[in-house]
């Protein structure tokens, strides 16, 4: 039976939507295949690592009939990658094997029963679902996901904490040094929702949100969301996307982001971007300590070795508040400015001990709150 006959281009793209949360090496080794379900003309994909799942449905040709089996992923890939983009290529299954044919290339892949593939048992009581444009959540993610944990014992760290409120959709990211907050205004009222997405999770939607905006008669490409107890369901392109939410009480952000700072300086984003990278290349790779100088008129940065090499790099500011000696982590400053796009940022600052307030000036959408370091 020909399971699927369409360009290398289609079949790669459909593949690829779904297998980024493939591992190569698992406990359970059906997990590194994909799951191919296919209805007449329709064939639908599978992915699962048992806490997400993935599924997504293409129009792929072959033949006609019900056919269900699955096959290794990144093998797959790896083998359309190395094929032409315009070629057509095809999927036979024979003798419980799968034959993929592309031009005068032919591979016999082997494959596991559909029946043995572990599917997420999803929620049956999901709450009501709302919209927002991929645009919109594309950009939220993408300016908290860097203050993430990674493996941290405090689990819930590990994630974002997802805010959806009246008009009102807030991200928050913290690893316990740095907080990254971002909000959007929704045009639906939405009732009262707040979980944990896991970081895995960000980093797959990341990955395959659209950041089209509506373009002529064209509105924006929308997710569809719904959450219940312990899961999300994300509908968008095509895609269903499920995944297991992070249990724990996330941290009291409202709480740790500073009011009031009587000292605030605005400067360019790339600027002070450039000056921090400069200073960097001299901190040393266990300790990422830079110390900034403000002073009325300029801002000094400066850095450190265990060599006892030293970097300096001043810019002038338009600022006449306290003289403020503190101390950062470099790469807490450079993450939060590498993932901005205006070209202007405001930081407040209250003296060398206090959390330092990154913002954007005019816009109470983002907030970044990064601790001090002793140096």
């Amino acid at each position: 039976m020909i399971v699927l006959k369409a360009t290398q281009e289609k079949f790669l793209s459909v593949l690829q939507s779904v297998s980024g949360i493939v591992e190569r090496r698992h406990t359970l080794p059906i997990l590194a295949n994909v799951l191919l379900r296919k209805t007449g003309g329709n064939i639908q994909l599978t992915t699962s690592d048992l806490e997400i799942q993935i599924r997504a449905g293409a129009e792929l040709g072959g033949d006609d009939g019900a056919f269900t089996t699955t096959i290794g992923a990144r093998k797959l890939i790896d083998i359309l990658r190395s094929m032409p983009s315009d070629q057509t290529v095809s999927l036979e299954s024979a003798q419980g094997k799968l034959i993929l044919k592309g031009g005068k290339s032919r591979f016999t892949l082997q494959s596991l029963p559909a029946e043995d593939f572990p599917l997420v048992q999803e929620s049956a009581s999901f709450g009501p679902v709302f919209s927002v444009p991929q645009k919109t959540l594309k950009s939220l993610l993408n300016q908290v996901a860097f203050a993430m944990a990674v493996h941290d014992i405090r689990y819930y760290l590990n994630g974002i904490l997802f805010v959806a409120e009246g008009k009102q959709l807030s991200l928050v990211a913290t690893d316990g040094h740095r907080l990254a907050y971002c909000s959007a205004t929704l045009e639906v009222e939405v009732p009262k929702q707040e979980v944990i997405l896991p970081r895995k999770t960000v980093l797959e939607l990341q990955r395959l949100l659209s950041d089209a905006s509506p373009s002529g008669d064209n509105a924006a490409p929308q997710i569809d969301m719904q959450f219940a107890n312990n899961q999300a369901k994300f509908t968008f392109g095509g895609m269903e996307f499920v995944t297991k939410l992070v249990e724990g009480k996330f941290p009291d952000y409202n709480r740790v982001i500073p009011r009031n700072h009587k000292n605030a300086i605005i400067l360019g984003r790339a600027a002070l971007l450039a000056s921090l990278q400069r200073t960097a290349i001299l901190t040393s790779e266990k300790f990422k300590g830079v110390k900034l100088n403000i002073d009325p008129g300029t801002l000094r940065v400066a850095s450190n070795n265990a060599e006892q090499e030293e970097a300096t790099d001043e810019l002038d500011i338009d600022y006449a508040g306290d003289s403020i000696e503190i101390g950062f982590n470099v790469t807490y400053l450079i993450d939060v400015l590498q993932n901005m796009q205006q070209d202007m940022v405001k930081l407040e600052l209250s003296d060398s001990n206090s959390s330092a307030l990154f913002t954007v000036p005019d816009d109470a959408n983002f907030k970044y709150v990064v601790m001090p370091m002793r140096i």
